[in-house]
């Protein structure tokens, strides 16, 4: 890896992981549909102009019903139910149950009646990123707030079926104008929302809260979807898709040194088992990843 790849892959690695500790600072202030909205619409400001200028909008709304499946299922809803469980979750263990997202994708695969040829190493990975969700589940979290992991499943379901529909319906739009359109989509859905539940702040936020935001839409949207681009392009897409396993890391490390977020011997279990299990099931589908995928890898990995 060049020198460029690796100061792109460590950005991207550091964007990525580091949502989960803004969106924990942003809710004990706000309202998750607040987070979502406020989130999603200033993304969405800082990439229209650039979707604009490439002319990629008119191409993607054109195919509006798959861009409103897919914007409802990779956004719209997980951004509402993440921020709802980190209430309640460690931002590490959100984090971390993401690293599921592959694992789903398979089921996902059948479902859609794509089933995947799996190997004896793929199931093996299915069965150790399980038991990596248990461990976290059943001795990390305790079982003590069933409403939030089941908030994290809906979050997972909806990471695996974003892309499937991408691949399979929208598969020759460009990535930039997928992402702009799909945010602003986002932003416009969720004000009727606020209005509806008067989720509004009653008060002016905190600076700390009012940064989380900005971090989250400006660094953890906007740019990263910006540095993943050059990153594939920079290294390829096989390599490039591997920071989905820098991403847990990032989280857990950032919720202990920042919010003080306690590591116990489960959850360093349950990251070992979710990510190699992650990566076992995903190995046979990286080493056969196309380059005409560059842009459906970069927007399944805007979160």
């Amino acid at each position: 890896m060049t020198r460029r790849g690796l100061i792109l892959f460590a950005a991207l690695g550091i964007a990525w992981g580091v949502p989960y500790l803004f969106i924990k600072v942003a809710v004990t202030e706000l309202d998750p549909a607040m987070v979502v909205l406020a989130r999603s619409a200033l993304a969405a400001i800082l990439l229209l102009p650039l979707a604009f200028f490439r002319r990629e909008v008119w191409p993607v709304v054109r195919r509006w019903k798959p861009m409103l499946a897919y914007t409802i299922v990779e956004i719209v809803l997980p951004w509402y139910f993440l921020s709802s469980a980190e209430q309640r979750l460690p931002s590490s263990t959100a984090g971390l149950l993401l690293a599921t997202v592959p694992l789903a994708g398979v089921a996902i695969a059948f479902a859609m009646g794509r089933p995947a040829q799996l190997s004896r190493m793929n199931w093996a990975g299915i069965a150790l990123g399980m038991l990596g969700v248990a461990a976290l589940v059943g001795f990390d979290i305790g079982g003590s707030d069933l409403i939030a992991v089941a908030e994290m499943a809906v979050v997972v379901v909806g990471y695996a079926l974003g892309p499937a529909i991408l691949a399979r319906w929208m598969s020759d739009l460009p990535g930039v104008g997928v992402v702009a359109v799909s945010l602003a989509g986002t932003a416009i859905v969720y004000v009727p929302f606020m209005l509806l539940t008067d989720g509004w702040p009653s008060v002016w936020p905190s600076e700390a809260a009012i940064v989380s935001i900005v971090v989250l839409a400006v660094v953890c949207s906007a740019l990263a979807f910006l540095l993943m681009l050059a990153l594939v392009t920079e290294i390829g897409p096989v390599k490039a898709t591997t920071i989905t396993y820098v991403n847990p890391a990032v989280a857990i490390v950032a919720g202990v040194l920042v919010l003080g977020e306690r590591v116990t011997v489960w959850t360093v279990v349950g990251f070992v088992l979710v990510l190699l299990g992650s990566y076992l099931v995903t190995r046979r589908r990286r080493e056969t990843i196309a380059p005409a995928e560059l842009e459906e890898a970069s927007v399944e990995q805007v979160r």
